[in-house]
This record gives structure tokens, sequence and C-alpha cells, in this order.
């Protein structure tokens, strides 16, 4: 199979590569799901390659050739900026011969999505899912507020769509387990934010992790992860509660971890007594690492994620200047998210056999061998990196002269190619400018002689 994918979970790349090639989509959080994905469908004799983001219509004849199914997990795509990918994604299906199964998709929207008013989207969306369901029996979706708008677009629930919730809930199974662990302030807690969460979110946040003296911060945009290896550029000048910029406390402090793989994030997470913040997949990381997390939805996609897999989580509307984090901890269901979950994996996996797809639970919901586990048991991994501010000398010298030549020479071959494209299209525009020009001077040459003979 060809899986929608940057890297796949047992690629040991270092920060330079993730970087230089966006293995990770702009959002480390893409690859919790992804490892998800990849570690149900990685049956034994199955080979699962990832696509490197890279689906150009083109391609299509070599992947019906090579491949037995396109699998494409997606966050939330239905939104305005993901429509050139939705377009090209629908070209592509439509040339494939294959089964194409989408698992897991959602819309972005503000918290109370009005979907009644439409969205400029609506057509990019019908083209999509239509193209998609021509080649599968039933596309999965994140939640009900995505179920909702797919049926007002005229797509059957249940029938043409189903809601399974993120699959990254499912990495391991039918079961949850969170610890029981004890939350004081001298426990080492993982904290995650979101600059487009409200600024009571982000004071909260804040304040909250100062109540932790043994505080690490997870951030998950590309951008941030460039800031965390080689110190600059900053991620926003803006001066507000979110660590944006290398002189921020966290940072000076080496207080930052970034994850380089999904399975090192777990690991780092399962040192924690607690996480909490307003990322969907920092906090669904540290579900599936056992540790108690609270979530704090920011808008309706994180919204109905919350609520179909039963989340920890508290809505920004309720947390008020007096909201303390220490009377959440006494007072939230940390267990909550275990109640649902083998109903909705059950769900899940239903998903999946309809859409005929093989998995490592077809004979049992606990299988003695897991081929991806076995893979992994072979390969160590690189842990998360910390920040430049904790690196001796020498490993600030070796990231910078890692990362710059590279970043360099990548920016060098794509002003090359943009060179080019632009001299091919001044080529035809010379071409036409030149037949132009030689119409209009027949045409002028015509224009003379008629003159000629009624001067005669």
């Amino acid at each position: 199979m060809i899986i929608r994918a940057g890297m796949a979970p047992f690629d040991d790349y270092d920060p330079t590569q993730i970087i230089v090639n966006n293995s990770i989509g702009g959002n480390v959080g893409n690859l919790v799901y992804q490892y998800s994905v990849f570690r149900t469908l990685m049956t034994e004799g199955a080979t699962i390659t990832a696509d490197r983001y890279d689906f150009d219509p083109k391609y299509a004849d070599e992947i019906n050739e090579k491949y037995d199914a396109y699998i494409i997990p997606l966050a939330d795509a239905f939104r305005e900026s993901f429509v050139p990918s939705l377009r090209k994604y629908t070209k592509l299906i439509k040339k494939l011969k294959i089964p194409v199964i989408v698992i897991g998709v959602g819309l972005r929207a503000p918290f109370e999505p009005k979907l009644n008013e439409g969205f400029s989207f609506d057509e990019d969306v019908k083209a999509f899912v239509s193209a998609v369901l021509e080649k599968s029996s039933m596309i999965g979706l994140r939640g009900q507020i995505t179920s909702d708008y797919l049926s007002r677009l005229g797509f059957r629930e249940g029938v043409d769509h189903t809601v399974i919730g993120c699959p990254s809930m499912y990495a391991y199974g039918r079961e949850l387990k969170i610890r029981k662990t004890n939350i004081t302030p001298d426990s080492m807690v993982s904290v995650n934010s979101s600059r487009l969460s409200p600024k009571n979110v982000l004071d909260f946040i804040d304040r909250s992790m100062n109540q932790f003296p043994n505080h690490y911060f997870i951030p998950q945009w590309m951008k941030e992860m460039v800031m965390t290896y080689v110190g600059a550029p900053s991620v926003s000048n803006a001066k507000d509660s979110y660590p944006n910029r290398m002189s921020h406390p966290l940072y000076m402090e080496d207080r930052v971890r970034y994850p380089l793989n999904a399975t090192g994030w777990f690991d780092f997470l399962k040192q924690a007594d607690l996480s909490f913040g307003a990322r969907l997949h920092g906090n669904i990381a540290a579900v599936l690492a056992g540790t108690p997390s609270i979530l704090i939805p920011k808008d309706a996609r994180m919204r109905e994620l919350a609520e179909y897999h039963n989340l920890t989580h508290i809505m920004a509307n309720e947390i008020t200047d007096q909201t303390n984090i220490m009377d959440l901890v006494e007072t939230l269901d940390f267990q909550s998210v275990t109640k649902n979950q083998g109903k909705n994996f059950d769900h899940y996996i239903d998903f999946l056999n309809k859409n005929n797809l093989d998995h490592i639970y077809k004979e049992t919901l606990t299988p003695a061998s897991v081929p991806l586990d076995n893979k992994l048991d072979q390969i160590k991994l690189r842990p998360p990196i910390g920040t430049i501010i904790g690196c001796t000398k020498e490993e600030m010298v070796q990231r910078w002269e890692s990362y710059y030549p590279k970043v360099n020479a990548k920016e060098e071959a794509k002003a090359e190619q943009t060179k080019k494209k632009l001299n091919a299209k001044i080529s035809e525009k010379d071409k036409i400018i030149k037949k132009q020009r030689g119409t209009l001077n027949r045409k002028s040459v015509k224009l003379a002689l008629k003159v000629a003979d009624i001067v005669k």
C-alpha cells in the first residue's frame, strides 16, 4: 500500500532531514495518527510506503502498477488553505484504478460552526468525496460536525460516510490504560499550546505551567522545530503569553522538547505525571503513553473529537482568571477517555472491514505479534531534541553545519527551478508574440496593398 505521510514510523531522520524535506507536513502531530494507521494495517508480508506528500496526478500509472491501495489519513483537510491539495488529490484519484481509502478527515470551522451558511470550499469537498467514493465503500470522519457537514452536501451518513474519530486513538487496540499518577507541584508535566487559542486560554496555560517547576513545553509547528534546533528565526515577534521566540524563558532554560518520531514522543510523555494544553495530538500522544491529560479545545475540529472520544477536557469559555490547574486535577475524570474506547474501536474495525482492508486485528483483538513493533524493536530512534541553548559548543556547531548548507542548497535548487519555469513561460510568450507579430505583419502588408489598389 501507499499512504499519505512524509515519513514512516521507522524512518530515523535527523532534524535537518525532517526540516528540509518537511517530513512532518508542517506539524509533528501528523506523525501520531500516521503511526497508528501504519501499526494497524502493517500485517505480515504487507509493505506500506509513505508518499512523502508527493501526490502529483502524473504518478497515477506508476501507482496503479506498484500498489494495491492508496491510504489517505487526513486531519482538518476540509479548509480553504487545503483546497489546492484537495483538487490535486481529486485529479489523481480519478486516474487511479486501485482502492482509495480515506481514514479520518475533518472540517475546520469555528467552535460553533454555521453549517447552513456553507463554505467557500464546498464544491471542492464534494468533488473530492465523490472521487473517493468511486474507489472505496465509505469515508471515515473525525466527528459528528464533519458528518453533518457532508450530509448537508448531499452525502449519506452511514452509507457514504461514518464517524470513526481520530485513528490515532486506536494505535494500541481496543483498550486504553491511563496511569493513576500522583500530581503535585513537584511533578514533571508536559505542556502544549497553540497561538490560535484565545488569550484567556494562553494565559491559563502559562500560569498553570509555572505552578510546576519541572515542566517541559512540546511545540508542534515546523517553524518551532527550526527555532528549537538552530535558535532562529522567531515564530512571531508578538510578545504574548505564547512561547514564540528564542528569548522566551522556556527556550532560554532548555525547557522545550521537540519530537522527531511518534514513539520517541510517547516515551518522553511516559515520564510525565500530567499533560495539558490546547494541542489535540499533543494530548492524544499523552493518552497513548498512558499519561493523564487535559485538552482545551479551541475550534470545531477539536470539539468534535473531544466529544467523540470523551477526551478529558475543559472548554475555553469555561476558563477564567480564577481557574486553577490543581482544582481541575482534583475534579476532572482522567479515565473518561477509556469509557467509549471499546465501542469506538469496534466501529473503527468495522469501517476497515467494509473497505476490505487487512489489519492486525483480523484474527484476534490481541495479536501476539505486531509487525511494526517487531521492526521498531530493531531500530534505535532518536529521542526528542532540546533547544540549542542546552547544547555544548561542539553540538551547536554541528547543528549549524548540518542545517544551513542543506537548507541553502534546497533554496538554491528551488530558485533555479523557479527560474527555469519563468524562462519557460517567457519563451512560450515570446513564441506567441512572434506569431502575433508575424500575423500582424501579414495583415499590414495586405492592408497596404489594398490601400495601394484604392489609390490607383
